[in-house]
């Protein structure tokens, strides 16, 4: 009867163009269910959403790059904590162009990464709307662009 309202957090779809792949984004394990999921964590203190997506990835998966202030979309699942409870979660997801992949990062030995294609990753990740921000990238990242927005360069 009673519900928890949900739990937020803040998450990087951390994405590459390869010249021979095309767009690819990156999946990782999570620590303890080992499944696939993105960069994510709880709010920090003094830091703006897109800023903890992009700390995220840096020390979850050793990425650099610069996340978009304007969040891409969102996702919810179930979160069990250490205590054994399950709360609910709402992830904001902000878009990061990586730059950079570092060799040492906080959590290399505790995760696996893997670049893949959109509709790849959407087939691997259980979460339905996780899976649908996926193609949705995939989407965005294909239509053309005002030749203003290419001269600049997102």
């Amino acid at each position: 009867m009673f519900r928890r309202p949900p739990q937020q957090q803040y998450a990087a779809l951390c994405y590459r163009f390869d010249p021979i792949a095309g767009l690819q984004v990156l999946l990782l394990t999570s620590r303890d269910t080992r499944r696939w999921v993105i960069p994510k964590g709880w709010p920090m203190k003094g830091k703006k959403a897109h800023a903890v997506a992009a700390q995220e990835a840096y020390e979850e998966a050793g990425v650099k790059g610069e996340a978009e202030k304007a969040a891409f979309g969102y996702f919810a699942y179930m979160k069990k904590l250490k205590s054994g409870l399950k709360v609910p979660v709402r992830v904001q997801v902000h878009a990061l162009r990586v730059d950079a992949m570092l060799e040492a990062f906080p959590e290399r030995d505790s995760r696996t990464l893997e670049w893949v294609s959109c509709t790849e990753a959407a087939a691997r990740v259980r979460e339905p709307e996780l899976r649908n921000l996926f193609l949705a990238f995939a989407s965005r990242e294909a239509a053309p662009l005002p030749q203003k927005l290419r001269a600049v360069g997102r």
